[in-house]
């Protein structure tokens, strides 16, 4: 079970082609000139089942793509594992963001953080930093985020920017 925010269907600005966003409920980063404050506080979201989210994607025929965002997604690791995997069998590509950098998550080292990292294709990392905003950064809000390649970075042991 997780605690959202809400769901957008079509999205063209959370990662490449048309996906669905999934928006978490909690954050601990509380970065100044955040785009979703609202989802800041903990417990007050909707709760939903990963299956029924899985349900939700598979009714957009158009969607080949999930993003998780909030919020942070990685608050609730283990519950958007558990989605992550469930959609990767579904044959949809995931993608999240995070307040975290990727060096902070592998020295953090926790297994939920870790099995979460391990299910995405894509990382958008960082905290968002006000004086580096820019609509110039394509899916992110500061020029400090990075697109990380998942599977390149963790088997590199250090940061992978996508080609995207």
């Amino acid at each position: 079970m997780l605690d959202l925010s809400g769901i957008v269907s079509d999205s063209i600005v959370d990662g490449p082609g048309i996906r669905t966003t999934i928006f978490s409920q909690g954050c601990p980063h509380h970065c100044p000139g955040c785009h979703n404050p609202e989802t800041w506080e903990f417990g007050c979201g909707t709760d939903m089942e990963e299956e029924r989210l899985v349900e939700i994607v598979r009714s957009n025929p158009l969607c080949r793509g999930v993003t998780f965002s909030g919020g942070e997604p990685f608050a609730q690791a283990a519950g958007f594992t558990r989605l992550a995997k469930l959609l990767k069998d579904a044959g949809f590509e995931v993608a999240s963001y995070t307040g975290y950098t990727f060096e902070q998550l592998l020295a953090e080292n926790d297994a939920d953080r870790m099995a979460l990292l391990a299910e995405c294709r894509y990382l958008i990392d960082g905290p968002f930093l006000m004086a580096e905003k820019s609509l110039m950064v394509k899916f992110r809000g500061s020029k400090n985020q990075r697109i990380l390649d998942v599977k390149a970075s963790l088997e590199a042991g250090y940061a992978v920017e996508a080609g995207i």
